[in-house]
């Protein structure tokens, strides 16, 4: 157990399943209380169950983050049953296959119910964590993004039918950065977490549908490869920043498919040098 982590108490939003959950229960082990966060009440309740039969605490909280008053609720309630929150994890996310297709085929309102989830929702999060950080002079926020969202290698390829999607995860990128620098005088840090392709309920229902078997054949080739990333992996990197070990590198992208271990304690170098952390782990 992490004595860094030790007695923080952090939101993981879509804590219920997938890359969520994995963050929440890797924190948990760490001894940071945990408010999970997903819609289903059913879900997330089973979810803190789980947790809290390891010994850990943790409570369940129903509600959709595109809901201004239910965020505030949430935030509400974390400080109230668990105290101060150090943590903020934006992990829920949207990518509905009626939103993947080209634009003038799609739904417009669900493409831009998916954008609400994976960009509002993250920003009324922060935005109700904050006033909280900001007065204690402490504070980290991780918004979960997506390679669909950003390009690290010379080679890569935009995915134009899943624009939601992808539109709503670059965005988010540039939320990160501009909370990193709105924040960065006043205790607070911004991070980003790329997961990598990870096998989701998510991923698998867009390439098994008949819009992702038709415009996004390469989601099931990377289901069907040994390309796929295992979700504690980003649990890993997850406590890593929670740790404070990168605080350095506020406003940067951290690529989840490599280990925690690259940066070696080279934040501080990395900073200095104004190297973009996009590239850092690749």
């Amino acid at each position: 157990m992490s004595e860094a982590l030790r007695g923080q108490v952090a939101i993981v939003t879509g804590g219920s399943r997938g890359i969520g959950l994995a963050i929440a229960t890797a924190l948990a082990t760490e001894g940071v209380a945990v408010a999970l966060v997903a819609r289903s009440r059913e879900a997330v309740e089973a979810a803190a169950r789980n947790i809290l039969a390891t010994g850990a605490r943790a409570i369940a909280l129903a509600g959709d983050v595109t809901d201004q008053g239910a965020v505030a609720w949430i935030v509400e309630e974390t400080v109230r049953q668990l105290g101060p929150i150090d943590l903020l994890v934006n992990n829920a996310g949207a990518g509905s296959t009626a939103a993947v297709g080209p634009v003038w085929d799609v739904d417009p309102e669900v493409w831009w119910r998916d954008v609400a989830t994976n960009l509002r929702g993250s920003f009324l999060c922060a935005r109700a964590v904050l006033p909280g950080m900001l007065a204690r002079h402490r504070g980290r926020i991780l918004n979960v993004v997506s390679g669909l969202g950003i390009h690290t290698h010379p080679e890569s390829k935009p995915t134009p039918y899943a624009s939601a999607y992808s539109s709503s995860k670059a965005a988010t990128i540039v939320l990160t950065e501009n909370l990193a620098a709105m924040t960065q005088d006043h205790g607070v840090r911004v991070f980003a977490l790329r997961p990598g392709f990870v096998r989701t309920k998510l991923t698998e229902e867009g390439a098994q549908s008949p819009a992702g078997r038709q415009w996004l054949p390469e989601f099931q080739a990377m289901l069907d490869s040994d390309r796929l990333v295992p979700p504690e992996r980003a649990a890993r990197w997850a406590v890593f920043l929670a740790s404070g070990e990168a605080d350095d590198l506020s406003g940067r992208v951290f690529n989840a498919t490599h280990d925690s271990n690259t940066l070696g304690g080279r934040s501080t170098e990395i900073r200095r040098e104004g190297k973009y952390l996009l590239r850092l782990c690749e």
